[in-house]
Order: C-alpha cells, then sequence, then structure tokens
C-alpha cells in the first residue's frame, strides 16, 4: 500500500512538472527610453532658390552643441579617490617563478647555486616557509611578463611554474 501512495505521489509530481509554465511580467525583455535625456539641437536651415531648373539648394550649419548634463566633475572626485589609494598601496599582485618546493633545504641551495650558474641574468631568491623550503626566481606584474624567462626556466628546471604572489611597489 505504501508503494502505491508513494508511486501515485511520484506520478503527480511527474505530471505537474510538465505543465506548461505561465509567462509572467519579469520575462519581458528590459527596455527604456532615453529620449528625454538626449540633447535637443535646432539647426537653422537656409533655403535659396537657384536658377538651374528651379531646384532648391539646401546649406546646414553645423554649430557646437553645448552639454547640460555632464558628469566631469563626480568622474573627477572619484580619479582622485583612486589616486589616492594607488599612493598608499606598497605591492601588487603579480608572479614568480617557482623553481624548487620541498624540504630539504641542502637539495634547495643546490638548485639555487645551479640557477646562479646555469642563467647568470635571473635572480634567485631562496626562501624558507615553514615546513618548506621555496626557490623562486623574478618578479613580474603579469603573465605575459613573466613568460619569456619562464620557457627559459624550463630548459634547466623542467618543473618551474609561475606562482601568484605580491610585487612589491617602489
Amino acid at each position: 500500500m505504501a508503494k502505491r501512495v508513494a508511486l501515485f505521489g511520484l506520478l503527480i509530481h511527474l505530471l505537474m512538472s510538465c505543465v506548461a509554465q505561465k509567462q509572467s511580467s519579469s520575462d519581458k525583455p528590459y527596455y527604456e527610453s532615453l529620449f528625454e535625456v538626449r540633447p535637443r539641437v535646432t539647426v537653422p536651415v537656409d533655403s535659396t532658390p537657384t536658377s538651374n531648373n528651379n531646384t532648391t539648394t539646401t546649406t546646414v550649419r553645423t554649430e557646437p552643441v553645448a552639454f547640460n548634463n555632464t558628469v566631469n566633475e563626480k568622474v573627477d572626485v572619484v580619479l582622485d579617490s583612486i589616486d589616492r589609494f594607488n599612493l598608499m598601496r606598497r605591492s601588487v599582485d603579480g608572479y614568480t617563478i617557482q623553481i624548487y618546493s620541498g624540504q630539504n633545504r641542502e637539495e634547495a641551495m643546490n638548485t639555487k647555486k645551479k640557477l646562479s650558474t646555469e642563467l647568470p641574468d635571473i635572480l634567485a631568491v631562496l626562501q624558507y616557509q615553514q615546513p618548506k623550503f621555496r626557490v623562486t626566481a623574478g618578479k613580474y606584474f603579469s603573465k605575459l611578463e613573466a613568460y619569456p624567462d619562464l620557457s627559459r626556466l624550463r630548459t634547466v628546471f623542467p618543473t618551474a611554474i609561475l606562482v601568484p604572489e605580491k610585487v612589491a611597489i617602489k
């Protein structure tokens, strides 16, 4: 008996979910008329008849339009606050190339030494973040800036990866 009731309830639920849904007013596309806020310009037109076949030549004068609804002052305030915020920043999101990460200190030091001998123009940094030693190279502001050095490092260290990190601003 309980199986029949459960089966009947499932059948009712299935039939109710297949019923076509009514469209509500929120399904209509959003439309907004900007006609009232657009500037209106009246341009005087000069019509002068000419002697050729009684045609009329129309000359349109173009004059600069004076805008009344500008937001320059509000935008300037926002841009000034963004400038003040950027002056206070000490670091930005950037990238570094991780060459080694592990718990063996000697292996980390050997990796740093190998980097300094193989590619002397790239500076390696050995960091200890408990419980791991990390050897990183370079500080970059974007991935695009880091890829040339990453491809050079992968020739010597195939496991080198690009890691997000904070980059100090001077």
